[in-house]
Parts: structure tokens; C-alpha cells; sequence
């Protein structure tokens, strides 16, 4: 799977994760799923973080997941997946994260100090995924 975003998505990223530190950020990532296995990140949508442990884990408010899937039923950008930081670990899933999956083939991109990864949440668990290709 190839994924593409701009450096300023990838900058926002990071600058997401820096602001909610201690904590855990996290939020879903729209745009498009192209023919090819191309994956066109458009947007960041940042959400709430609100399980009970943020320093911790993470949850994404349900609130904005649902209106997000609705905005994509509309006609709006598609939900590619959600991200989330480890302030203190390492930019890899961890095993709350692969306990937690929906193993829906959705994308993850985790954010620690200053790396982004991201991965493949699929049937057998997570696929890693090259750096995506940057654009403006």
C-alpha cells in the first residue's frame, strides 16, 4: 500500500502529539483509497481523547468517529484509518493496540517523539507500511 500526504499533514502530526503530551493524541485520517492500493491522505481530524487512562492509551471520542463515517456516506472524505501517539514509547503498536484492533485493514500511523509510522491493521494483525511519500 502506498500512502501520500502532504508534509504539512505530516508536520501537523507531530505537532498534534507534541500538544497533548503527556497524553496520548489521537484522531481519524480522511481522504481517498485509490486504485493501486493508493492511500490519499487529505485531512487530520483530530478527536478527544477519552479513555480513562490518556496517559496510557488511547480511545477516539465516538462522537467523532460516527460523524466522520456519516460524512463519508455523504459524499465526504473516507475514514483511511486513525492515528495516535506514544509520548512515551516507541512509534510502533503495541500489544494494547494489536488486543484493541479491528483488524479491518484500516491505517494506523503512530507518532513518537519525532517519528511517524504507520501500518496496515489487517486480518493477521499489523503489516508495516513504508514512509508515505510526501507531496507540497
Amino acid at each position: 500500500m502506498q500512502i501520500i500526504l502532504t508534509r504539512g499533514l505530516h508536520a501537523e502530526l507531530l505537532a498534534l502529539a507534541a500538544r497533548e503530551a503527556p497524553r496520548e493524541a489521537c484522531g481519524l485520517l480522511l481522504g481517498e483509497a485509490q486504485e493501486g492500493g493508493i492511500a490519499r491522505v487529505a485531512a487530520i481530524l483530530p478527536a478527544a481523547n477519552v479513555h480513562t487512562d490518556p496517559q496510557r492509551f488511547f480511545e477516539i471520542d465516538p462522537v467523532v468517529l460516527i460523524a466522520a463515517t456519516r460524512a463519508a456516506r455523504n459524499g465526504g472524505p473516507q475514514v483511511l484509518g486513525c492515528y495516535h501517539s506514544h509520548p512515551s514509547g516507541v512509534a510502533a503498536p503495541s500489544a494494547t493496540d494489536s488486543a484493541m484492533a479491528a483488524h479491518d485493514g484500516k491505517l494506523w500511523a503512530i507518532v513518537a517523539a519525532d517519528t511517524i509510522t504507520w501500518w496496515r491493521d489487517g486480518a493477521d494483525g499489523f503489516e508495516a507500511l513504508s514512509s508515505p511519500d510526501q507531496q507540497g
